[in-house]
């Protein structure tokens, strides 16, 4: 408890803030009670526990200035987590948890979306990378903590929850409502791609979490049973997680002793992180060595899955399809504290292989391919009736899904013009509803099928397909 309250002292010196009517009292510094070393922490500590007009228990002081000395490091990834929120934290990386599925970090007081775990009630609802979070049901987020943050998301089963998101791409605000449910973490999943030339192995990691590995070799596995030719390894959207995952990940796939990444701490010592040995079978082993791979990434690949892009691609080991990623390059470690809360801390930078540090950079793409912009589209509520003249969020929506479509419109931002009118009116034709000019909410059911049709079909899946056609041109010896 004594390091604690040198703690809590340190913290409240920086985090003090005076406004409207200040008193000084030359003598206010007289009556001291020693809690550390430091003679201005105990005069400070003396100043706040007796003379302050406003009663705070000890433990919620200590709390506030653990927190304030987190903060002080203007590190979005250095954080505290009283016992709740520790315990809060530790779920999102096991096997089993309740949520909404979403990696958050905070920046310069804004909570910012890294990337929502894919098939997540957040990706379900549209959530996307970089997205602001700036209210949870009717609650403003200025001056709360990332730990308050997410016991607000938190909840049970079967709850909404609604968050309303700045999105940077459209210069918008947003509401969307997710519904919380019980996630098995299976952060692996697999299948084969039947196509006329060869049969590849199609495999996805939403996360590196605790059983990661273990599933990753099981999948792998029945992949390499089944004679794929290749691996396709989605890594988009992932927010990261274990890094002892992701070195049993690429130790599957490369010799042993190879480095896959160093580890940089505060005085600039560098450490290589090396691949190792891992039990299975002999010919899965070596099948696994020789397999051509391309790895899809885009802007929510983050933290350890940029530790593997950037492994194999600076191995040369694969080929990068899709967008740069999102530009994570530090380490965290936690310590749990006497109060039953965590430290999280960033106490190492994460290098490639090639010893380049990719903080707020990324990982370039070696082949960059944009999706198509309806397949980006989000599923949001749709409802209400509109026509010529009105504007609202829901008319945008849909003018983005008309133009993605294919129909004739000039402006997406909200406003119903006779361009949109007429392509409401083409709509409504092709797709046998009732004649009219304005959206209602058989017009927003039909479009909203027409956007999961669009999202479920593979083939509107434009990064995937290249990288199916660069795996191809790999089987070829074209690349």
């Amino acid at each position: 408890m004594r390091k604690s309250r040198i703690f809590l002292i340190l913290a409240l010196l920086c985090i003090i803030v005076t406004g409207g009517v200040t008193w000084n009292n030359l003598n206010s510094g007289n009556d001291k009670s020693k809690v550390s070393d430091v003679s201005v922490i105990d005069q400070a500590y003396s100043l706040i526990t007796q003379k302050s007009v406003y009663g705070t228990k000890e433990e919620e002081l200590i709390e506030g200035a653990i927190r304030g000395m987190a903060n002080a490091i203007q590190d979005p990834y250095s954080t505290y987590y009283t016992e709740k929120e520790a315990a809060l934290h530790k779920q999102s990386l096991a096997g089993q948890r309740v949520g909404i599925g979403i990696e958050i970090t905070e920046k310069n007081g804004k909570f910012i979306v890294v990337a929502p775990v894919k098939s997540s009630p957040a990706e379900k609802a549209g959530i996307r990378p970089f997205d602001e979070i700036v209210q949870v049901d009717d609650q403003r987020l200025e001056g709360k903590t990332i730990g308050e943050l997410m016991q607000m998301i938190q909840g049970k089963a079967g709850e909404k929850v609604t968050l309303v998101l700045y999105r940077p791409s459209t210069e918008r605000h947003i509401k969307v409502s997710v519904e919380r449910a019980e996630m098995n973490n299976e952060t692996v999943t697999s299948k084969v791609l039947e196509l006329d030339e060869a049969n590849i192995g199609y495999i996805s990691i939403s996360m590196f979490g605790e059983r990661t590995a273990e599933e990753w070799v099981n999948a792998t596995q029945k992949l390499v049973s089944e004679d794929v030719e290749g691996l396709i390894v989605d890594l988009r959207d992932n927010p990261g997680g274990y890094l002892h995952s992701v070195a049993a990940v690429v130790s599957s796939i490369e010799k042993a002793n190879t480095t896959f990444a160093y580890m940089q701490n505060g005085a600039g010592e560098m450490e290589p992180l090396k691949t190792s040995n891992i039990e299975a079978e002999e010919f899965y082993l070596n099948t696994m060595k020789k397999l051509p791979i391309v790895v899809l990434q885009n802007e929510g690949s983050a933290s350890a899955s940029e530790v593997m892009a950037g492994a194999v691609q600076s191995w040369e080991r694969a080929i990068i399809v899709g967008s740069k990623s999102f530009g994570k390059g530090t380490v965290q470690e936690t310590w749990g504290l006497e109060n039953g809360g965590e430290l999280k801390l960033s106490t190492n930078k994460w290098l490639t292989p090639e010893r380049e540090w990719i903080h707020g950079k990324g990982i370039q793409a070696d082949v960059e391919v944009e999706q198509h912009p309806l397949f980006l589209l989000e599923l949001i509520p749709l409802s209400g009736e509109f026509g010529k003249g009105d504007f609202s969020e829901e008319i945008a929506y849909t003018q983005k899904v008309l133009s993605g479509l294919g129909y004739s419109i000039t402006r997406t931002d909200g406003f119903f013009d006779e361009d949109t009118a007429e392509s409401v009116v083409q709509y409504r034709k092709k797709n046998k509803l009732k004649n009219g000019r304005q959206m209602d909410d058989e017009f927003f059911a039909s479009i909203r099928e027409q956007v999961t049709s669009y999202k479920q079909n593979m083939e509107n899946d434009v990064q995937l397909n290249m990288g199916i056609s660069v795996m191809m041109n790999r089987l070829k010896g074209d690349i």
